[in-house]
């Protein structure tokens, strides 16, 4: 059963404390442990790479905790003990910028994405996604993988591409809808969809699956990764690992993973 959006929100803001709770992260003085990061499920392998790195300096290495943008911010209202947030989408970033909920002066774009549209390794399909391109056919009775089109960003923007391409409608009764990026990468890499969209990094961090077709950036929004820092933080090394990430030192491990540069914002 699909849970409804109202109902996957009030069960994010009730298991959202005990959930960081358990993570081990940050003393209200910073000192028995690293920042606690809430991240974009499509940051994983990155962030944890630059947490070893961090680490590797001499810092106590960062909590890194990540699931769909959305359940991040959401949990964040909530009140979740969190140092730093990083989103998929500036929507997100907005809401929570709006309540009050990240440090003034501490969000900046770190990073950036393309959507493309991914089928199993061992296929042949080609797809070039451009207007009116026959995606219902290519899934041969199959259902499209994609992350909820709601709320979570890769959602939402693989919405948008498909609806400006004039695909939608046949396909939006075809879904197999999941609850952040990674888990609809899953369903294509387990052969239980046989098409998804997800990022371009998330299809490269993943053997079983490959680029079938990349979507244009013109069909949607500009996939931008904003950071801050939360409002109530107090762990004494969270400004600093958010500084390392937007270093050359930083920005080259997001670009060993496939993510663009976050001086492309600027020009989009």
């Amino acid at each position: 059963m699909i849970l409804s959006l109202s109902l996957r929100r009030f069960l994010a803001l009730l298991f959202a404390v005990p959930l960081l709770a358990c993570s081990g992260g940050a003393s209200d003085d910073g000192k028995h442990g690293g920042p606690v990061v809430l991240a974009a499920a499509s940051m994983h392998d990155a962030l944890e790479e630059a947490a070893d790195e961090w680490a590797g300096q001499g810092h106590a290495r960062p909590v890194l905790s990540f699931a769909a943008s959305s359940a991040m911010a959401r949990q964040i209202e909530a009140g979740a003990p969190a140092d730093m947030f990083v989103s998929a989408d500036e929507a997100w970033m907005d809401e929570l910028e709006e309540g009050g909920f990240i440090r003034d002066g501490s969000r900046a774009v770190m990073a950036t994405n393309a959507l493309v549209l991914i089928g199993p390794s061992d296929g042949s399909l080609t797809l070039d996604p451009v207007s009116g391109f026959d995606l219902a056919d290519a899934l041969h009775g199959g259902r499209l993988a994609v992350a909820e089109t709601e709320s979570v960003p890769a959602g939402r923007y693989a919405k948008a591409a498909l609806s400006q391409l004039g695909v939608w409608d046949s396909v939006k009764d075809r879904l197999a809808p999941a609850e952040n990026v990674r888990a609809a990468l899953l369903l294509v890499a387990r052969g239980a969809a046989p098409l998804g969209v997800t990022y371009a990094t998330d299809a490269a961090s993943e053997p079983r699956v490959r680029v079938v077709g990349t979507f244009p950036a013109h069909s949607h929004p500009a996939i931008r990764y904003p950071v801050a820092m939360v409002a109530t933080s107090k762990a004494a090394e969270a400004a600093d690992f958010r500084d390392y990430l937007l270093s050359d030192a930083g920005q080259a491990v997001l670009a060993g993973h496939g993510f663009g540069p976050a001086e492309q914002a600027a020009h989009d």
